[in-house]
């Protein structure tokens, strides 16, 4: 298994590292050792790097030498740079040679990252232009990730600055600041890579300091912040939040708990996929071309509780498989599922003759009558708990490819939601979907059911190891309406994880790796649960003991109990985990539920 490695001891990454005495600079020839790191000598008693650029070698190091500090969701001071966490792809920032692309995963914040890679005779840089004032301060810091990646300001006016870090296994910040020059009016920023090295990541990029442009201009300088927020209706799952106009802004940005959850160009939003009875912090900031502005005043809003009927979701959740069929698990009723399961979800709906329609009809080999079955789900939520009819399973036909199938869907599982009582639906359709329509029927189902419809995924896990795939890409398109998905982290064999290593199923490292694609690929942490068997007869493979669960638990919400992978940062609101089955975890004396289902519980 290839896991990831520490970053070595280096003499670069701190100011407070010393350097050995006997190092000295070497003239490097063109295009000769480019595999190399930076050179590195003290002039007069201070710590200074080189490395080469158009024109002899640029100072690194330092005063200018790596710093640590905890990412905010936005600067105490405009931030100046465009498109800074690559969102809106490469719009902004300029690529030497194509090398410049955009990924989901790995991504610091919000749901792209720049990923920029290098050649044998190109570095890979990407810049953009900004505008500054003359004889200013200047801070310019970056999130990176890689071997030998560099973030640095040219056309300053005075002393050029870059710094560098050999070696970020995971995201580490790097800093650096400068003075503008008398007639200085902009700069331009940069990131790179080395000579024949792998692809490094970038995000975040922010340069604070007075506003470059005519300040007379909205348009020529950052916008305020924006002021009066506040909020407004609340559900179960969303926000409502306004806000006033900032002069000379262009769009804003809410953020929610210090991550990006929204932007918009008005001066309202609602900020919707939230959990039930659970406290959020919003801020907004404002931009335009110039950049973005500080954030606002924080405002605290509480979402409801759920209620009635249809009980809310608890911020961490277990979910079941009940089984209407009888293949060597242990037969139940839905009574008989144990009060630590907070999501049962009832499989599985049929295929009908009509396309895109489902019907339900219990297997009459369980011996369970209809008033009984409509009587434990009524029982299930009056106990607190969702009961959702799931469609699909490992031999699941239902095929959902056009406008019509997609209204015939939506029609179907409704009616079944009103003559059962189901809460909702799960999607467990283990033979392929496409995102395009299975996200139109979802969102006709809950223009129909409203917003306490509890929409769960079961993907297989190679469903998720990409936001192109139709899984995640319906996952994402839903993002707003969508309660959990619940990944198969069994049956797969070896899998990729966030950090581009493989891990093999049936470990920890497993299961936090791959659960870190959907997290840094843009599901909010309350929207990812971790799927895995009851017990080694729920499943051909892959099957981990619940402390293995309960441990992958701790390394994702706490970042404590991690194997060899560790997440670089936490992930306190992860919804929870599901198993494969309510069945299965009785035949083996529910030996699940009893050790993960108050784990979960307990989570923070």
């Amino acid at each position: 298994m290839n896991t990831p490695q520490s970053p070595p001891h280096s003499h670069f990454t701190t100011a407070s590292t010393s350097f050995p005495p006997e190092a000295v600079v070497e003239r490097i020839p063109h295009r000769r050792h480019r595999s190399r790191p930076p050179l590195r000598r003290r002039l007069g008693g201070a710590l200074v790097s080189f490395a080469l650029a158009a024109g002899g070698l640029v100072a690194l190091g330092g005063a200018n030498a790596v710093t640590a500090r905890a990412a905010t969701p936005a600067s105490a001071e405009p931030n100046l740079v465009k498109n800074p966490g690559f969102e809106s792809g490469l719009s902004s920032w300029s690529c030497t040679g194509g090398s410049g692309t955009t990924v989901a995963s790995p991504a610091h914040s919000g749901s792209a990252a720049l990923r920029a890679t290098p050649t044998g005779s190109d570095t890979a840089t990407c810049a953009q232009s900004v505008s500054v004032r003359p004889n200013s301060s200047y801070t310019l810091s970056a999130w990176v990730r890689g071997s030998y990646v560099y973030l640095g300001a040219s056309g300053t006016g005075t002393t050029d600055v870059s710094t560098w870090t050999p070696n970020a296994a995971d995201w580490q910040q790097l800093t650096t600041g400068f003075t503008t020059g008398a007639n200085t009016t902009s700069v331009t920023v940069f990131t790179h890579g080395w000579y024949g090295q792998p692809a490094y990541f970038a995000d975040d990029i922010t340069l604070t300091g007075p506003a470059g442009g005519d300040p007379g201009d909205p348009g020529g300088r950052v916008p305020d912040a924006p002021g009066g927020l506040a909020a407004g209706a609340v559900t179960a799952s969303s926000v409502a939040l306004s806000w006033q106009a900032a002069p000379g802004a262009t769009g804003y940005t809410l953020y929610r708990d210090g991550a990006k959850a929204l932007s918009t160009t008005g001066t309202s939003a609602t900020v919707t996929g939230l959990a039930a009875a659970t406290s959020y912090r919003f801020q907004v900031t404002a931009s335009n071309a110039a950049g973005e502005s500080a954030a606002s005043a924080a405002v605290t809003a509480t979402t409801a509780g759920g209620g009635g009927g249809t009980p809310g979701v608890p911020r961490h959740a277990v979910t079941g498989y009940w089984q209407n069929f009888d293949n060597g698990a242990t037969v139940q009723k839905i009574a008989d599922v144990p009060a630590a399961y907070d999501i049962i979800a009832v499989a599985f709906a049929d295929a009908t003759t009509t396309p895109g329609a489902v019907d339900f009809t219990l297997d009459p080999a369980l011996k369970y009558p209809e008033a009984a079955f409509k009587a434990d789900i009524a029982a299930k939520q009056a106990a607190g708990k969702s009961v959702v009819i799931s469609v699909g399973g490992e031999r699941g036909a239902v095929s959902v490819n056009d406008a019509t199938s997609a209204n015939n869907f939506a029609d179907s599982v409704y009616a079944l939601m009103r003559k059962y009582g189901f809460n909702g639906v799960d999607i467990d359709l283990e033979n392929g979907l496409n995102p395009t329509y299975m996200t139109q029927a979802l969102r006709a189902l809950s223009a129909k059911a409203g917003d306490k419809l509890v929409i769960t995924m079961a993907p297989q896990t190679i469903d998720m190891q990409s936001t192109p795939s139709g899984y995640f890409r319906t996952a994402l398109d839903i993002k707003d309406i969508l309660t959990v998905v619940n990944t198969q982290f069994y049956n797969s064999g070896s899998m990729n994880g966030c950090d581009g290593n493989v891990y093999a199923q049936g470990s920890v490292d497993f299961l936090t790796a791959l659960a870190c694609v959907q997290l840094e690929g843009g599901l909010d942490p309350s929207q990812v649960g971790l799927g895995v068997p009851a017990s080694p007869r729920g499943a051909g493979s892959g099957y981990v003991a619940p402390s293995v669960v309960n441990a992958a638990l701790d390394c994702l919400t706490k970042g404590t109990s991690c194997g060899s992978f560790k997440p670089s940062r936490t992930y306190p609101g992860l919804r929870g985990a599901m198993t494969w089955s309510t069945n299965w975890d009785a035949t083996a004396g529910n030996a699940w539920s009893n050790a993960v289902g108050p784990h979960v519980h307990g989570l923070p």
